[in-house]
């Protein structure tokens, strides 16, 4: 079974709504989710919020988080996790951001870099790493690490934070 067919069953079985928050995978885990017929009875929304000013004004992340952490970052993907779940009133915020080149600007950030952050009841969880490869394989790959992110959490009933890998 597919990780995102996976998801859908275990929100179902929870009762459960999620919304996504995606900056590098471009709408890609929205795409995955909405794939599965009947996930509109858990997937409320993905907002693409590429730019900065689109994260400030989508996702109401501070121009200063922005500013000292940086657009790709564990502060700023907590508070898209955080808004995007306290917009869609769900019980599931996930967040991604990351850098998936070619390299733009003068950022010591290396291509792959990747943060996802996944706000749940009771807890949020997030992960910190760099995915190796091209452009459209760092962002397949972020949206696949953000599903079985969250399918184990709905399996194991995470109560801890994930630590960078």
């Amino acid at each position: 079974m597919a990780v995102e067919e996976e998801v859908g069953r275990l929100l179902i079985a929870r009762g459960w709504r999620l919304a996504v928050a995606e900056t590098s995978t471009g709408g890609f885990i929205g795409y995955l989710l909405t794939s599965i017929p009947g996930s509109s009875s858990y997937f409320d929304r993905s907002i693409v919020a590429y730019s900065n000013q689109a994260k400030e004004t989508s996702l109401a992340i501070p121009p200063a988080t922005l500013q000292q952490h940086g657009a790709v970052s564990q502060m700023t993907v907590l508070a898209m996790a955080a808004h995007v779940q306290g917009l869609s009133q769900v019980e599931v915020g996930l967040a991604v951001t990351g850098l998936t080149g070619p390299r733009i600007g003068r950022s010591s950030k290396p291509i792959g870099l990747t943060y996802i952050a996944i706000a749940l009841p009771q807890v949020t969880l997030w992960w910190q790493g760099v995915i190796p490869g091209e452009r459209t394989e760092i962002q397949r790959q972020s949206a696949f690490k953000v599903l079985e992110m969250l399918r184990d959490a709905l399996l194991h009933d995470s109560a801890k934070s994930v630590r960078p890998a």
